[in-house]
């Protein structure tokens, strides 16, 4: 694996061993942040804030990093996982703008939505609202794919007005095109994997 653009373009990726965490290819990475430039571009080192939600080895917050999304929260539980992720960030020499959360993406969204009712905070590290969400469940959770994309859609002050969910999974895997406030509004498909893409509806609470 390797970093496709930006200030880290080619740089090298350590990827878990074993079929427990399975990594995002590089093709589909850039096939995803080529949809996505013109949103990061638009914030052009702003404040915008991305959550990469079972990050694994991180390939695609570290991505997004390296293309000049200002944040990015890390939320994965598997310690494997978890050492893999914090080897890129040293690897990469990223020091600051990040937050790593060791803990289960229910978990980090029951305490996500337990804070959006306090004033929203631009720290690192600290609940805020996100602009974009990236989600990698493994492939045979389906019932991740449910609960995570419902709460997201379904909690209000996590997403920002305008914000944008994209979920990874199998291409034969049909998602639900509504999940609470959250409407899919694109799906593409590449080799056997497909990115479905949610929007948050234009004047709905969750926002």
């Amino acid at each position: 694996m390797r970093i496709i653009a930006g200030m880290y373009g080619s740089r090298r990726l350590e990827g878990p061993t074993g079929l427990s965490t399975r990594p995002t290819s590089d093709r589909l990475r850039e096939t995803l942040f080529n949809v996505l430039a013109p949103r990061i571009k638009g914030v052009g080192g702003g404040d915008a804030a991305f959550l990469d939600l079972y990050a694994g080895s991180g390939a695609v917050g570290l991505e997004a990093l390296s293309r000049g999304v200002a944040r990015v929260t890390f939320v994965e539980r598997s310690p494997a996982a978890l050492k893999v992720l914090r080897g890129n960030l040293e690897r990469l020499g990223i020091k600051s703008g990040f937050a790593v959360h060791a803990e289960s993406v229910a978990a980090f969204l029951r305490a996500a939505a337990k804070a959006s009712s306090k004033p929203i905070s631009r720290e690192v590290g600290k609940p805020g609202r996100y602009e974009v969400v990236y989600l990698d469940p493994p492939y045979d959770a389906a019932q991740e794919y449910a609960a995570t994309l419902g709460a997201l859609g379904g909690t209000p002050g996590i997403l920002t007005p305008g914000a944008l969910v994209i979920a990874e999974h199998r291409r034969k895997q049909s998602l639900e095109d509504q999940y609470g406030n959250l409407k899919r509004t694109r799906l593409l498909e590449q080799g056997d994997a497909a990115l479905s893409f949610y929007a948050v509806e234009a004047g709905a609470a969750g926002a």
